[in-house]
């Protein structure tokens, strides 16, 4: 997988992963904490950076620091409920 450069901002119950692209724009996805859940809830790349592995990057890296924290995910967004069914190995992080 590519590797991209990740920013992760939090504050509260809320925190969003970012990636600036080359051309100035940027990637994200954000989520809510509801005690050890973390739900994201959105996952946004810019339609001429599509398919080349960002938005996975994003998921990977929120899946990793939940696993780090000791959270559990609820796949709120319809891709990172996508990307959950492809990977059987994060199936042990699934809220609910």
């Amino acid at each position: 997988m590519t590797q991209f450069d990740i920013n992760h901002q939090s504050s509260g119950d809320a925190g969003r992963y970012s990636i600036a692209l080359d051309d100035g724009s940027e990637a994200e996805m954000t989520y809510r904490l509801a005690g050890d859940v973390m739900a994201i809830d959105h996952t946004f790349v810019p339609r001429q950076h599509r398919g080349g592995q960002i938005a996975e990057s994003l998921v990977v890296r929120g899946v990793e620091d939940a696993r780090a924290r000791g959270l559990r995910i609820d796949p709120v967004c319809p891709y990172v409920a996508v990307q959950f069914r492809r990977h059987p190995e994060w199936q042990d992080l699934l809220a609910g």
